[in-house]
């Protein structure tokens, strides 16, 4: 008996650290599943940290969050990962590596070569730019939060931070400093916002959107030097002179593939840079190959995780000797930037011949959608989208086919019903990041396994789907509870990680075990210390329950901002103050008592969409002397604030009206003063018209009542914001008393079982039975409810008192509102206003600049928001 020669395993070598390192090496091992491994793979990181997500790079900015990739890769016997290990040079010849580890050099041979440097960022060549920080690393997001942080604590003011680059990485360096309290400015060189990705609609919208948020933009212009003052940086002098003040520069403005290692060992390179690879990922010199953001494929280096992640499984699969070849460039992106959805696909700008495009655009709002087909307007190219990304989720998964209803449908800010999300074709791709079709992960949760993925957690490790952008995660879940669904098992409705049922299950439990406090809810129905979902879930619905003051029994802890201040917060850190004037009726005693507040307090004043009187510019301290002006003169909280009833829009209805046929104030006022207060799931608006002509819009109002001459029809589940919706009528020619109890029943039934943040529209959708369910409840009481519900909204009713004259008769509660605890009465100095059309408003970034260095401001001209005259 003869036995096999020994063959030692084939070195395998991966030069970087990055997601695209890691990927290949977990490729690679998960291919052989006996031992030994016919492979041995060494992995040198030339960083000191284990391969982390750099796709998730912001989230450090809001915390030191562990970014680190699944570290089970690295516990693979065949698996030898050297961290701060760089290497300085390649001889693929002889197939050795030169290391340098801790200052000394060494020797490294290889059998197949894997190159995954990535890229390093491009810094313009402006005066100074070596004093600009960038954006990239680990380390890079821990100094911004350092120096941001050290800024404040210098200055005692926060850090002036100026971004220069809108992309992707700008952006999000942008949005994250912002939300450590820098105040922040995006310098860019385009005429809009991430111009690789949008189109100047989309641009325009995303801009108008980034500079709600606080951020201001300059853009169509670039820095040409960092300005120092002895050593340190006070801000940029722009090519077109004019100067931004500035503690801290950051540099997003690209990447540029670090070659550096194959151009010094004669390897191809791409035009632009990067190392050429062909569709095997192999690289001109043999046993080499390039995958990530070094590698150029197609002439161009890619910087995005779905091909980094197609060329790691391709690379690994040829050095197991297999036949893979690249799939082809996936470039969707979504993202949120500063909480704004923006998201991209296929061919998005409409560049294939005879493509049409669909657009609905709301430049006012900031939202922008559009998606591309091809001339005979069925099948589906691409798609655009900013302000609203619902439809991408389920779009993405169509791309390529032919659409099931006319183009149009699939906008959901339009008003379209939107795109199938469930009933996708088995080899449709669901997560473009990781290549997992919808046919998979079906396979997983239902399929002939021992264990199967009844679990979104487990169906993620499993199939691999939502691991990395995490874009694809809801559309991944909605798949998951239609086939449990299909299987007859039940689906979780969790609200959260730590309540376990949902907000309807947890809204009837307080109910019926009569819980009265935060504390006893939390220690009966969560577990830990809850987290910003549930917590304000639990304040509204014992807000709802009990009737009492928000802030007391433990309750305030658990509320926004907004709630916390019974005001709302606006962009510069004071707050608006919104008397309710129901249906838009008032007194002139009542309107002079507005008009000197808003003078003594030298508050910007303004008319709202739903007939009230919005005063801006209101400090803190400043809320309780305001609201003891407005209370005694009769008025109170118009609830701006919140999840609750925010209006009951009206015509003049039959009372001036020479059309009206029925008294729409009279109405409007005894519905709002009957639901004021009323803490919801999200806001509600209630308009009410006095006939057919509808001018108080009721039908765009989440109730709507329309007079006629018989009496009045009631609408509901209409909404606007960014996904607009009509109202739908539930009942025709209704009395009053009948008219009452319907839109008690059912706003009642919409409190106690809609999950949380969902409109009425949304709600009614997602019913079983939607509309016709609602009407068989409310109106033909079909559950038994209808006492119960009436019951519940008289008890609201009768419980009711304005939270302001509460807070007023009570020093304790009085206390919350001070700007700074050692300093009562003392007003933020960081609030700074300017004058403009005989009114104040905030001051905008350069105009606070020139301020604080006591400098005059320029005269403005009466002119556009944009500056056209």
């Amino acid at each position: 008996m003869t036995t096999a020669p020994h063959t030692r395993p084939r070195h395998v070598v991966v030069v970087g650290g990055g997601p695209a390192a890691h990927r290949v090496t977990e490729s690679l091992t998960a291919r052989h599943g006996g031992a030994p491994s016919p492979l041995r793979v060494t992995v040198l990181a030339e960083e000191v940290h284990r391969p982390y997500d750099r796709v998730a790079l912001s989230r450090r900015l809001d915390g030191r969050a562990d970014l680190t990739l699944a570290p089970q890769v690295w516990d693979h016997p065949a698996v030898h990962l050297r961290t701060g290990a760089r290497v300085v040079a390649l001889d693929p010849a002889t197939r050795t590596l030169t290391l340098e580890v801790a200052g000394a050099r060494e020797q490294l041979g290889y059998d197949e070569l894997v190159l995954a440097t990535g890229s390093t960022p491009f810094v313009p060549p402006v005066i100074h730019h070596e004093a600009a920080r960038v954006y990239r690393t680990v380390e890079d997001v821990d100094g911004l939060v350092a120096e941001i942080a050290a800024v404040a604590a210098t200055h005692g003011r926060p850090a002036k931070v100026l971004v220069i680059g809108g992309g992707l990485l700008g952006l999000e360096a942008a949005g994250g400093a912002a939300r450590l309290g820098a105040q922040v400015a995006v310098v860019d060189l385009g005429g809009w916002l991430m111009g690789t990705q949008l189109d100047e609609g989309a641009g325009q919208a995303l801009g108008r959107l980034i500079g709600d948020t606080g951020i201001e933009l300059h853009l169509g212009t670039a820095p040409e030097e960092v300005l120092l003052e002895e050593g340190r940086v006070v801000g940029v002098r722009l090519v077109d002179g004019r100067a931004l003040p500035a503690d801290i520069v950051v540099f997003s403005v690209g990447i540029r593939p670090r070659d550096e290692l194959a151009r010094a060992a004669g390897l191809a390179l791409g035009e632009r840079g990067g190392v050429a690879v062909d569709d095997r990922c192999a690289a001109s010199a043999d046993h080499v190959w390039a995958i990530g953001e070094v590698a150029a494929i197609g002439g161009r280096c890619i910087g995005l995780v779905a091909p980094a992640n197609a060329m790691a499984e391709v690379a690994a699969d040829r050095i197991w000797g297999g036949e893979a070849i690249f799939p082809g460039v996936d470039d969707a992106t979504k993202l949120k930037l500063a909480g704004i959805e923006v998201a991209s696909f296929g061919d998005a700008f409409g560049r294939a011949d005879g493509s049409l495009e669909i657009v609905y655009a709301d430049p006012a709002r900031g939202l922008y959608q559009k998606i591309v087909v091809s001339g005979d307007a069925r099948t589906l190219l691409g798609g655009m989208f900013v302000g609203d990304a619902s439809p991408y989720t389920a779009l993405r998964p169509l791309l390529g086919r032919e659409l099931g209803a006319e183009p149009a449908a699939y906008l959901s800010a339009s008003g379209g019903e939107g795109a199938p999300t469930t009933d996708l074709p088995d080899d449709a791709v669901v997560c473009s990041c990781n290549n997992v079709s919808a046919g998979a992960i079906k396979e997983l949760i239902c399929g002939e396994r021992d264990e199967p993925c009844t679990d979104l957690t487990r169906l993620k490790a499993c199939s691999r789907a939502g691991t990395q952008c995490g874009s694809c995660t809801p559309l991944v879940k909605k798949i998951l509870e239609a086939e449990l669904t299909r299987a007859g098992v039940e689906v979780s409705r969790a609200l959260c990680e730590h309540v376990s049922i949902s907000r309807a299950e947890l809204f009837e439990s307080v109910r019926i075990l009569g819980l009265r406090t935060a504390e006893e809810v939390l220690a009966r129905f969560a577990t830990g210390l809850g987290c910003d979902i549930c917590k304000p879930v639990i304040a509204s619905i014992l807000a709802t329950q009990t009737g009492e003051y928000i802030l007391d029994g433990g309750s305030g802890p658990l509320q926004d901002t907004n709630d916390r201040a019974l005001a709302n917060m606006q962009k510069d850190g004071t707050y608006s103050v919104v008397p309710r004037i129901p249906a838009g009726e008032i007194t002139p005693a009542r309107l002079k008592v507005i008009a000197e507040v808003a003078e003594d307090f030298g508050l910007y004043t303004k008319i709202t969409g739903g007939q009230r009187i919005d005063l801006f510019g209101a400090r803190l301290e400043q809320l309780p002397l305001i609201w003891r002006r407005l209370v005694d003169a009769g008025m109170e909280s118009g609830h701006a604030y919140g999840k609750s009833l925010r209006t009951v829009k009206s015509c003049v209805g039959s009372t001036w009206c020479r059309y009206g046929v029925q008294d729409s104030v009279a109405m409007a006022i005894f519905l709002e003063e009957r639901y004021r207060g009323l803490r919801s799931p999200h806001k509600l608006k209630l308009g009410v018209s006095g006939c057919a002509r509808e001018c108080a819009e009721a039908r765009s109002k989440d109730v709507g009542v329309i007079a006629t001459e018989q009496g009045w029809n009631l609408y509901v589940g209409g909404n606007g914001g960014f996904q607009p919706a009509h109202a739908q009528l539930l009942a025709a020619d209704l009395d009053d008393d009948t008219l009452v109890r319907f839109i008690d029943r059912y706003l009642m039934f919409y409190v106690r079982t809609a999950d949380r943040l969902q409109r009425t529209a949304r709600w009614q959708e997602e019913l079983e039975g939607g509309l016709d369910h609602v009407r068989d409840v409310v109106c033909e009481d079909s559950l038994g409810l209808a006492a119960e519900l009436e019951e519940s909204m008289a008890r609201h009713v009768e419980a009711y008192r304005d939270e302001w004259a509460a807070t007023l008769e009570d020093p304790v509660r009085l206390g919350r509102f001070r700007s700074f605890v050692n300093a009562p009465g003392q007003p933020d100095p960081e609030v700074l206003m300017v004058g403009e059309r005989g009114q104040q408003r905030p001051a905008t970034q350069e105009e606070r600049a020139l301020l604080i260095a006591g400098a005059r401001l320029p005269v403005r001209t009466s002119q556009p928001p944009g500056g056209m005259g």
